[in-house]
C-alpha cells in the first residue's frame, strides 16, 4: 500500500499512499503530531498516464489491481484524447472481475432458463452497473511551470462520486500546490480509510536539495463529518481529520555522508538497468527539524487527548473556549544504505540494504529519556511508557536482482511493542513487490507490489525514483 520509494527518501513529510482503494490510485496519511504532516507529495505521474503508459509501451491492454476490503479483482483500461500539446483528457474505466465472476456462480452460470441465447446471459450479467467505475481528468499545462489538473470519479455501486481540482506552480526551487477534494480520502496508522466530505489545503515546499536546509508550509482545511471508507463506523475518527483549520511549518537540516563508493570501472559498453543503482556505495544519512502547528477549530481538541493518553508534555498551549491550539515539537532521523553491484550484468548485481531510525518526537523522547535516567538514578525499575518513548520507529528495505531487469524488493516498519509480553517486535505493513526496470528510459520502472496486511495489490510506474 506504501509508496516503496518512501523507504529511500528519508523524508518525513511526504507520505502520500498508494492504493487500488480508488482510480486515483492515492490517499493521504492522516496528519499527526508532529509527524506526518498530512502532506501530499509533489509533482508525481498520474495514474491516466501510468495506465496510458502501460497500454501503449508494454502491450498490457488491461492493468490489474486487487483490494479485498473494497472492490476485489479489477482490470482498468485508460482512453486519452490530447486536445492539443497543452492539454489533455483521460477516461479510465475499472471492470469488477472477481465480483462479475462471483455474480456468474451465484447466478448458476451464464445460461438460464428463461434465456434463448448464450449472449443474452452474458449480457444480463454485464449490464450490471457495480461492476464499473469511471474516471475523467483533464490535465490542461497553462504555462511551462503552471498545471490545471480537474477530475472526477463515479462508481457504478452508488458510492458518492470523487471530485478534485489541484493546481501546481513551479518556483525557482520550491514547488506550490493548491488542492481541492470532495470527498478526500486518508488513510490511518492502523490502514483504515476515511472519507472527509470536503478538504482543502495549500502546499509550499522547497525542492532540489538533497543535503542542507529544506522547509514545507501547509495549510489544510477540512469541513464535515469524517467518515470511514467501507460505510463501518468501528474506529474512532482521528481527531486531526475533525472539521478546522490546520496551518503547520517543518524546517529540516539534512547530512548525507559517504563512507565508501566504489571507484572500479563498470562495464563498457554496457548501460546499466537503472542509472540511479549503477554506484556501489555505502553511506549514511542524519535529519533534523522541528514542526510547528496552529489550529482552529474541532481538530484542536487532540491537544489535550494526547495529554491524557501519553503524560509526555511538549509545547502546547491550547484555548477550549475558542477551540485553538498551538503545538510545537522537534524530530530527527538516521539512515543507513549499502549497495553491493552495478546492475548491469544479467544475475545478482545488485544488492541494495536500507534502513532508517526515525524520531518523530522529540519532546516525548527527551521526557522518556528524563524519566528513565531518574529511574535509574533511583535504583528504580524503568517504566515500561519511559523505555517506549526512546525506542525509535526502524524502516527497512530490502532489494535483490533475481535476473536481467527483474529484481525482487521488500519494504517494512519495524517497531518494539513493550506492552507485549509475548513477542516485542512487531513488522509493521511489510510490502512485496516485483521491479522491472525499463534500461532504455535511464531510470525508470514498473512494479508490481502486494501488501499482506491490507491485501491489496496494484501496478505501478515510477520515473527517477530509487
Amino acid at each position: 500500500m506504501k509508496k516503496l520509494r518512501w523507504a529511500m527518501d528519508g523524508g518525513f513529510w511526504e507520505l502520500d499512499m498508494s492504493t487500488p482503494t480508488t482510480l486515483e490510485g492515492v490517499a493521504r496519511a492522516v496528519p499527526d503530531d508532529p509527524l506526518p504532516l498530512g502532506l501530499s507529495r509533489g509533482t508525481r505521474l498520474s495514474r491516466p498516464n501510468q495506465i496510458d503508459f502501460f497500454q501503449r509501451f508494454m502491450a498490457m491492454p488491461f492493468v490489474p489491481s486487487s483490494s479485498i476490503s473494497t472492490h476485489g479483482f479489477s482490470l482498468q483500461r485508460v482512453f486519452a484524447f490530447p486536445f492539443s500539446e497543452n492539454w489533455i483528457v483521460s477516461l479510465v474505466g475499472q471492470f469488477n472481475f472477481q465480483k462479475f465472476l462471483s455474480s456468474v456462480n451465484e447466478g448458476g452460470g451464464l445460461l438460464q432458463p428463461s434465456n434463448s441465447s448464450w449472449l443474452q446471459g452474458i449480457g444480463r450479467h454485464f449490464s450490471d452497473k457495480s461492476l464499473y467505475a469511471l474516471g475523467l481528468s483533464s490535465e490542461l499545462l497553462i504555462t511551462p511551470d503552471d498545471t490545471l489538473v480537474v477530475g472526477l470519479e463515479a462508481h457504478g455501486d452508488n458510492k458518492a462520486p470523487r471530485k478534485k481540482a489541484v493546481f501546481r506552480h513551479k518556483f525557482p526551487n520550491h514547488n506550490l500546490i493548491m488542492e481541492a477534494v470532495w470527498p478526500g480520502l486518508f488513510v490511518d496508522k492502523s490502514g483504515t480509510y476515511w472519507d472527509v466530505p470536503l478538504s482543502m489545503a495549500i502546499d509550499l515546499a522547497s525542492v532540489g536539495c538533497d543535503s542542507g536546509a529544506s522547509y514545507h508550509l501547509s495549510l489544510l482545511h477540512n469541513t464535515g463529518a469524517p467518515k470511514q471508507f467501507d460505510g463501518n463506523q468501528t474506529h474512532e475518527v482521528p481527531a486531526t481529520l475533525l472539521p478546522g483549520l490546520c496551518a503547520k511549518g517543518a524546517f529540516a537540516l539534512k547530512k548525507n555522508i559517504d563512507l565508501w563508493r566504489s571507484k572500479a570501472q563498470k562495464l563498457k559498453m554496457v548501460q546499466p538497468f537503472d542509472i540511479f543503482l549503477s554506484n556501489p556505495h555505502i553511506s549514511l544519512s542524519g535529519v533534523i527539524g522541528a514542526v510547528g502547528t496552529a489550529c482552529l477549530g474541532d481538530n484542536s481538541v487532540r491537544v489535550q487527548e494526547d495529554d491524557e493518553l501519553h503524560g509526555f508534555k511538549g509545547f502546547k498551549l491550547c484555548v477550549p473556549r475558542v477551540k485553538s491550539a498551538l503545538l510545537a515539537d522537534i524530530f530527527a532521523s538516521a539512515s543507513f544504505t549499502a549497495q553491493h553491484g552495478n546492475f548491469q550484468k544479467l544475475f545478482l548485481d545488485l544488492t541494495r540494504l536500507y534502513a532508517r531510525l526515525d524520531f518523530p518526537s522529540g519532546s516525548k523522547f527527551l521526557a522518556g529519556a528524563t524519566r528513565l535516567t531518574q529511574d535509574l538514578y533511583n535504583s528504580q525499575q524503568p517504566s515500561l511508557e519511559a523505555l517506549q518513548a526512546v525506542c525509535p520507529a526502524a524502516t527497512l528495505s530490502l532489494q535483490q536482482q533475481i535476473a536481467g531487469p527483474f529484481s525482487f524488493r521488500i519494504d517494512s516498519g519495524v517497531a518494539l511493542d513493550l506492552k507485549n509480553r509475548e513477542w516485542h517486535l512487531n513488522v509493521k505493513e511489510p510490502v512485496f513487490a516485483i521491479e522491472y526496470a525499463l534500461q532504455v528510459l535511464g531510470s525508470a520502472k514498473a512494479v508490481a507490489w502486494y501488501s499482506p496486511k491490507h491485501q491489496e495489490f496494484m501496478v505501478e510506474l515510477s520515473f527517477f525514483e530509487i
